[in-house]
């Protein structure tokens, strides 16, 4: 019986006017099955058409054509996941899977379950492509590449935990040099390497200096060797990207020496192996040790030597300087010079200085201090009342100017602008007031010093102590017995009045010499000594 022969028993070989009705989804899962039955497993090979990257629920959807014909094809999201490689539009491939149909659009399909490149050829033609366009970009230009810090403190490896790769670089290190080692671990082949590989990259350059998981200084990206296929995903573009990315510098050291992959030409240094690159990473410990200790002898030898020629220098230098006694010698006669001329010039200019204060002292008199200060005391009262004068007759220009101007403007900014003038005006009148009566204090304070300097000065002072001042009849001062005659009428002056005399006959009485007093022995000045 046919797969579509209806319920009556009739089928499509029947006749015309036999043939019975059928659905469309009758016919539709009816031509499923028999394409089904009859390809079970088939493997097709043909170029990858109109792939553009896996569906939102994580199938792949795309088609296989050749020259002459075309079929869709769909992968599932757990065959996809377990694929050596990442399809590509154009790759041809063999596709291994099993033929269905679709009823949903009437049409025929692949179900793939294994992906393969179409020969080593094909994935060539393809990396070798992906290279012209990434050194395009500039993706692998020398200049972008980073010198390696020679002695690193963290080494960040990115690789698979569980192979023979992270053995061999940690044993490498600890031979050489053992620093601190961070593994990111990552699969190594598969769907989802090349997606791990460049996270872990970005990764470690994301993370912060000094933080709880330190910064490397320097990257690893290691794998064993293996075929084409084994190391597809680190010639993926996502891996290129972010190897060019990092900020920290890379060692690509992926597959044997004579595997090349895309990783290899933007990273900043290729390692034949992986233990080639822990080699690369760090110095030999112990070479370095040495180097340091040769470093060392030779520069405290090279110490030695230019010590010893400084002081060989300072000898010479030493013999032909003078002798600290020669250098003083004529500092210390000139200052002994000076020491015997300073008692000389202390006298003479004490003498200078006590003639000229006699000198100065018989101008001073009592009268022409009096009638200093009663010349001063008129300036200053004259002073005083031009300047009341004065602020008078600008108080009056500055009322006369205000009431002018107040006359042409509004009356109510006229009354305000005039009250801030008259506090203004106030204000300075104060002030100007103040400063006048502070300048008249200062005047009588200094007035009244020159009136207490004149007193001190006065002779009232020494008649007080008991003293008397002797005047004719024309009020002159007497000052010899032989300028007043018998007869005179004479003022005496005491300190508290006058007194009227007639003088009698003067007596003149030459007063004896007395001894001359016998000078003292000058006394010879002691020897102030020498300072050196």
């Amino acid at each position: 019986m046919s797969p579509l022969a209806p319920e009556g028993g009739s089928s499509l070989t029947d006749s015309p006017s036999n043939v019975g009705e059928f659905t469309v989804s009758q016919i539709s899962f009816a031509v499923k099955r028999t394409v089904e039955d009859a390809f079970g497993y088939v493997r097709v090979r043909g170029e990858i058409s109109g792939f553009r990257g896996r569906h939102s629920s994580g199938h792949a959807y795309f088609a296989l054509k050749d020259e002459k014909a075309r079929i869709e094809a769909v992968i599932w999201r757990g065959a996809f996941s377990k694929l050596g490689f990442m399809p590509e539009e154009g790759l041809e491939v063999i596709a291994s899977g099993k033929l269905t149909t679709y009823p949903g659009s009437s049409k025929y399909q692949i179900v793939i379950d294994r992906l393969e490149p179409a020969g080593v050829g094909a994935l060539m033609a393809l990396l070798e492509e992906r290279r012209k366009k990434l050194a395009a970009e500039g993706l692998f230009d020398a200049e972008r590449k980073k010198r390696l810090p020679y002695l690193p403190k963290v080494i960040g490896v990115v690789t698979s935990p569980t192979g023979a790769v992270i053995r061999d670089i940690l044993h490498r290190l600890d031979d050489r040099f053992p620093v601190r080692v961070v593994v990111w671990p990552v699969r190594v082949q598969g769907e989802t390497s090349a997606a791990e590989v460049a996270a872990a990259i970005r990764g470690f350059n994301a993370l912060t200096p000094g933080g709880k998981v330190p910064r490397p200084d320097i990257l690893i990206v290691a794998r064993g060797g293996g075929s084409l296929e084994d190391l597809w995903g680190f010639n993926e573009e996502v891996v290129v990207r972010a190897a060019s990315e990092s900020q920290i510098p890379l060692i690509s050291a992926v597959g044997h020496e004579t595997d090349t992959t895309l990783i290899d030409h933007v990273a900043d240094l290729r390692a034949p192996t992986p233990t080639g690159a822990a080699e690369m990473a760090v110095p030999v410990r112990s070479e370095l040790i040495a180097a340091i200790d040769d470093l060392a002898r030779r520069h405290f030898a090279g110490l030695l030597r230019y010590l010893d020629g400084r002081r060989r220098e300072l000898r010479a230098l030493a013999r032909v300087l003078p002798k600290p006694e020669d250098l003083v010698a004529v500092p210390r006669q000139r200052f002994d010079v000076a020491a015997g001329r300073l008692g000389r010039a202390l006298g003479a200019n004490t003498h200078a200085h006590a003639t000229r204060y006699a000198r100065v002292s018989s101008r001073v008199s009592f009268g022409l201090v009096q009638r200093a200060l009663e010349t001063r005391r008129r300036d200053l009262d004259r002073a005083g009342e031009r300047r009341r004068h004065a602020l008078t007759l600008a108080l009056n220009r500055h009322r006369a100017r205000f009431d002018a101007r107040a006359g042409r403007l509004r009356p109510g900014l006229v009354a305000a602008r005039a009250a801030d003038a008259r506090k203004a005006l106030n204000s300075a009148e104060r002030q100007f007031g103040a400063a006048l009566l502070l300048r008249l204090e200062r005047g009588r304070a200094r007035f009244a010093a020159t009136a207490k300097l004149m007193e001190s000065l006065s002779y009232k002072r020494v008649l007080a102590r008991g003293f008397a001042v002797l005047r004719d009849a024309d009020n002159v001062p007497v000052s010899s017995a032989a300028a007043i005659s018998g007869g005179d009428v004479l003022d005496i002056e005491l300190a508290d009045g006058h007194v009227a005399a007639i003088a009698g006959e003067a007596k003149t009485t030459t007063p004896k010499k007395k001894p001359a007093k016998a000078k003292p022995e000058k006394t010879k000045k002691p020897d102030q000594g020498q300072l050196f």
